[in-house]
């Protein structure tokens, strides 16, 4: 991370994926996302744009095998981009909600960028897959994230019967809460919003 800019870049390599991210946690939501899974991208790309990170994603991964390699390892890197970025975590809101409908679907998410990991996801898919994205794997990719950034998080599906709007609805969510936690908040400037004084160990 730069001084004055919340931006990371993390390549990682391993015998079945190669993952390159980059990421400005105070862009536009511009996206430029290549994992090899279509539906993962559209996901990817919901969760950058209405969080307005600007995101770079590229992977090469086995997927003459299937897509869960891909898909964990882009969200780990993602993560471990986004606890980069974030530095210290001083002046942050830190915690933060977002409730979003995509037609039938309603789906909350909670955060607090506290340094500690830990998800609880409630999705509920009709269909093994969405699209080549295996169902399963909506729920762990947001957990993988939410490890290596280093969060707490709660999302919850509120309503909905179409897999493909209730995934994106959570992208959206988890996107749109993500964004508000890690805004500054003018009024403790420089300061880490814990009774402990670290939100990194």
């Amino acid at each position: 991370m730069s001084d004055g800019e919340r931006r990371a870049t993390i390549d990682r390599e391993t015998a079945e994926t190669h993952v390159r991210v980059e990421v400005n946690l105070d862009g536009q939501g511009s996206t430029e996302i290549a994992t090899g899974v279509g539906f993962y991208d559209h996901m990817l790309d919901a969760f950058a744009r209405h969080g307005r990170f600007d995101l770079t994603v590229s992977c090469e991964g086995d997927l003459h095998i299937d897509a869960h390699h891909t898909m964990e390892d882009v969200a780990l890197v993602v993560g471990a981009a986004f606890d980069e970025a974030l530095g210290d975590r001083a002046g942050i809101v830190r915690m933060a909600d977002a409730t979003v409908p995509l037609d039938e679907a309603l789906v909350q998410a909670v955060v607090d960028v506290s340094g500690r990991p830990y998800s609880a996801v409630a999705l509920e898919f009709a269909g093994d897959r969405i699209g080549e994205a295996p169902s399963e794997m909506v729920a762990h990719v947001v957990q993988s994230f939410a490890t290596a950034a280093r969060i707490t998080l709660h999302l919850t599906q509120l309503a909905g019967a179409n897999d493909h709007h209730i995934a994106e609805a959570a992208m959206k969510a988890l996107g749109r809460a993500l964004d508000a936690a890690t805004q500054a908040d003018p009024r403790i400037s420089g300061q880490v919003p814990s009774t402990k004084e670290t939100l990194t160990s």
